[in-house]
């Protein structure tokens, strides 16, 4: 019923740990899934084989050698074997909540995007498949550990193939990308779908040695803001507090007309106006948030 498709970093130390956890619990959700991972990175090979996966090794990449996300999504929607397509950042590990929502979802007519909030959870070893409960064990780690993170925070997106078509040279593992699947889905009139009440998709922390500037510089280097121009210069961004559906613990769907206009939501919801409008101008002063905390070193040393 479901294909994954994803991409890795070089399975070594932690990454490979977390990797090989997240890609080996998406192979047990349900006999038939169909998982494809993208890239030649290293160990990538040795792992398509162990767990059985479809290696695709031929990726577009950014002359950086990050990974454009139009040539992945393409090739996926043409290559699955199954209808419906899941992207999936592969240090999310899922368990059988994921795979009841997936199905409740798909009972739905029309187009859809089914996305989620994650719980960030300290794993530094490789998870034991073996043991009867290691799904109440992980999930018992994400809950006791409390940290689910916020509506702009997207690491799923499970859809209808077909559904992304005219997709922007976007670059992975730099922000926005994720912002503007979501946009896009809206865009085409498709039901996006809230899940995070009733699934704990759990997120290996790990950390971002990879960039010099860390996580904020995932966020705020050019390639960056060159994935916010290419979505309209901020304007074809949204987030899950955009979404048109939720699901309820109990497994119901509800229309969320006025998701984003009260409460919490309503001011995530401006928050994200006010930059989309901003943008141009915020990016030609170079008014970015490092560069304005430097200012202010300056002005106070």
């Amino acid at each position: 019923m479901l294909t994954f498709f994803a991409t890795a970093k070089a399975f070594q130390g932690h990454s490979g740990i977390i990797q090989r956890n997240a890609l080996k619990s998406w192979t047990l959700l349900n006999p038939d899934v169909e998982v494809i991972l993208f890239g030649d990175d290293e160990g990538a090979a040795e792992v398509c084989a162990e767990l059985c996966l479809r290696h695709e090794t031929q990726v577009k990449r950014h002359e950086s050698g990050m990974k454009y996300l139009d040539y992945m999504l393409d090739r996926a929607q043409k290559i699955a074997r199954h209808k419906y397509l899941c992207y999936c950042n592969c240090d999310i590990i899922l368990m059988d909540d994921f795979w009841r929502a997936f199905v409740k979802t798909t009972a739905r007519r029309g187009q859809f995007l089914m996305v989620s909030r994650r719980w960030d959870t300290d794993i530094t070893a490789p998870i034991d498949f073996g043991d009867p409960s290691w799904t109440a064990k992980v999930r018992k780690m994400a809950l006791t550990a409390n940290v689910q993170q916020g509506n702009h925070f997207v690491d799923l997106f499970v859809f209808s193939k077909g559904l992304y078509d005219e997709v922007p040279p976007l670059v992975v593992g730099r922000g926005y990308w994720d912002h503007w699947l979501i946009w896009k889905a809206l865009s085409r009139g498709a039901a996006v779908l809230d899940v995070s009440r009733c699934v704990v998709p759990v997120h290996q922390n790990h950390g971002y040695g990879y960039h010099p500037l860390g996580s904020q510089g995932t966020n705020e280097d050019e390639l960056a803001q060159q994935n916010i121009r290419l979505a309209g210069d901020g304007r074809h961004l949204r987030t899950i507090v955009h979404s048109t559906h939720l699901m309820t613990r109990q497994g119901e769907i509800w229309i969320t007309p006025l998701r984003g206009v009260f409460g919490k939501d309503a001011m995530l919801a401006f928050r994200m106006k006010i930059l989309e409008k901003t943008f141009p101008l915020r990016d030609r002063l170079g008014l970015r948030r490092r560069h304005l905390k430097n200012l202010w070193v300056k002005l106070t040393s």
